[in-house]
Parts: structure tokens; C-alpha cells; sequence
């Protein structure tokens, strides 16, 4: 297992930035209260990780038909702060904090942009899967090669 380097302050290693990712609060998004629907935090973070795979040049669509590999959640832990309201425009975190053999995972935060009000936060695992089988094979090696740096977990 591999953690990604988080360091910061002054003499420290280079710390390595979350991806962020704006995603505006549509109606359809809103239960009846009109806030945003708990369920619909996981719909946003999974789009971010979406994108932050697509920033590092890896489309999910060409990873399964060209290496059969796809990822898949695996356990999703979720504290919820404050609600999102309709129109507002929120910014999805995405940050790796550990890399497997076969498995990712990331930390998110989705707050409201331009804020520090965080609405939602918490780590996501995700499994590499054979899209064939759906079992567990190791994420491919130019895959983890493009991912931020790590270092061995202790």
C-alpha cells in the first residue's frame, strides 16, 4: 500500500493539491425541502473522480475496452455538514490519500464555491475490477505511474 504525500509547511516535500471540480445544484437535484438529496453528494464526488481521471488522460471508457480494467466503489463514508441549496454552485474535492495494489483511496469535500462551507466530506475506496470477471487485478502499472507521488505506507 502506497499513501500520497501530504505534506505542508515551510521544508517540507512538495504537497500534492486536490482536484476540484464545480458542479451546479440543478432542481432535479433537490428533494422536496429543496435542499440537495443526500444521495446526490455521491452522484457529485463520483463525477469529480471522474474528471480527475480524465485530467490525468485516462477516459473509463477506453480503460475497460482497451485493458478490461474498471473501478468500481468499493465503501463510501460520508459525513453530512450543512445542505446545498438549488442554484448554488458547489466544488467537489478529490483527493488520493492512498494507492493499493488494486484499490484507491480518495478523500472529497463538496462545499459550496468560493466558501469554506463544506456541505458533505469523506473518503471513498474504489477497486480495480476485471470488467469481464469483476474481481479484484491490480490497477495497471501506466495507470499508477501517472498518479500523483507516493511513497510507502509504513
Amino acid at each position: 500500500m502506497v499513501r500520497i504525500r501530504q505534506r505542508h509547511g515551510v521544508g517540507m516535500s512538495e504537497s500534492v493539491k486536490p482536484f476540484l471540480w464545480e458542479v451546479r445544484v440543478y432542481y432535479e437535484d433537490t428533494d422536496a425541502g429543496g435542499v440537495v438529496y443526500y444521495a446526490n453528494y455521491l452522484r457529485f464526488m463520483e463525477r469529480a473522480r471522474t474528471e480527475w481521471l480524465r485530467q490525468l488522460g485516462f477516459e473509463q471508457d477506453e480503460l475497460i475496452e482497451k485493458t478490461a480494467v474498471l473501478f468500481a466503489v468499493r465503501s463510501a463514508r460520508l459525513e453530512f455538514l450543512r445542505p446545498a441549496h438549488f442554484n448554488q454552485l458547489l466544488q467537489v474535492s478529490v483527493e488520493p490519500v492512498r494507492v493499493g495494489r488494486a484499490s484507491m483511496t480518495f478523500r472529497q469535500q463538496v462545499r459550496v464555491a468560493g466558501t469554506d462551507t463544506v456541505c458533505c466530506e469523506g473518503e471513498v475506496r474504489v477497486a480495480s475490477l476485471d470488467a469481464r470477471t469483476l474481481r479484484p487485478r491490480p490497477i495497471p502499472r501506466f495507470v499508477h505511474e501517472r498518479l500523483p507521488a507516493a511513497h510507502e505506507e509504513n
